[in-house]
């Protein structure tokens, strides 16, 4: 597969995977499961992606899709400093997915990253599998998220 083929087969993984789990939303509200970045758009977009934009502000489906193939990128590139051996196209996107949902920090400082970067890459992927929590619970949406990245 040649590197471009490579490059657009994550993403379009990747965009179709977060896209599913985090919904759309044409205005900002608040997501109260968020710890200190509550103001969530579009597809799970949050200040990490930029200033929050007022509560009153319609965003459309194109708009969403761009800003979300740009965070997508940046998560990758986050990815790809601290995973440092090659990766298939499902399992870049399965771990930028991951890195957007949880913030690179989980993934980079993480047994995930360790695992992987060890070749022990079974391990790393199973390693995912336990981040299905939010504020203390374990959270069905989040335990499939889990599953089916590691899939």
């Amino acid at each position: 597969m040649t590197p471009a083929k490579r490059g657009a087969a994550w993403l379009a993984i990747c965009v179709t995977l977060v896209a599913g789990f985090e919904g759309f939303a044409r205005k900002p509200y608040v997501d109260h499961l968020g710890r200190g970045q509550p103001e969530t758009w579009c597809y799970g977009a949050t200040k990490a992606e930029g200033p929050p934009p007022p509560y009153s502000e319609v965003f459309t489906k194109r708009e969403c899709q761009t800003l979300l193939g740009s965070s997508l990128y940046k998560y990758d590139a986050m990815v790809k400093s601290c995973i440092h051996v090659p990766m298939p196209p499902h399992r870049e996107a399965a771990l930028v997915s991951f890195a957007y949902n949880l913030g690179p920090g989980a993934l980079c400082r993480g047994p995930v990253a360790r695992h992987i970067n060890a070749g022990n890459t079974a391990a790393g992927c199973r390693g995912m599998l336990g981040y299905n929590h939010a504020r203390g619970m374990v959270l069905p949406g989040l335990t499939t998220r889990r599953q089916v990245e590691y899939h």
